[in-house]
């Protein structure tokens, strides 16, 4: 009786620990990016780079970051933030957003807000430009 009640006890564990792990090929959960940019003083035509896709590897991104970066101009300032909510499975990894004032002869000074999931992860500024991300580029 006894080895009757260890081994369905084992056979439960080897049900539980299956039937709880994630099916094969089972896609990540996505996690909501937002990524915001102002500067301090008004700027027209900032340059920022941003992510939002993720390359299927090391590779592909290796191999033309800036098809995975892609580039906008936006007019910022104290009031005037630019904001854009992506979706990305490993923002770890590739959640991402730079701006600058390029060759500004007047530094605007740009900051840079990363939050993933309603969480600030990431901020940063700097007199002519600014890099948030979780990861060390």
């Amino acid at each position: 009786m006894r080895l009757v009640r260890m081994c369905s006890a084992v056979a439960l564990a080897a049900v539980c620990v299956a039937g709880s792990s994630a099916p094969a090929g089972a896609e990540e959960p996505l996690h909501q990016v937002t990524y915001s940019v102002f500067s301090e003083l008004p700027f027209r035509a900032a340059d920022i780079y941003y992510r939002d896709t993720e390359p299927a590897n090391w590779s592909d991104y290796s191999h033309d970051p800036y098809v995975f970066s892609p580039k906008v101009e936006a007019d910022i300032g104290p009031t005037k933030k630019w904001v854009l909510n992506v979706q990305l499975a490993n923002p770890d990894e590739w959640a991402m957003v730079a701006a600058t004032s390029g060759l500004s002869p007047t530094p605007p000074n740009v900051h840079c807000v990363l939050a993933v999931d309603g969480v600030v992860v990431a901020e940063n500024s700097g007199p002519k430009g600014a890099l948030c991300s979780l990861r060390h580029w």
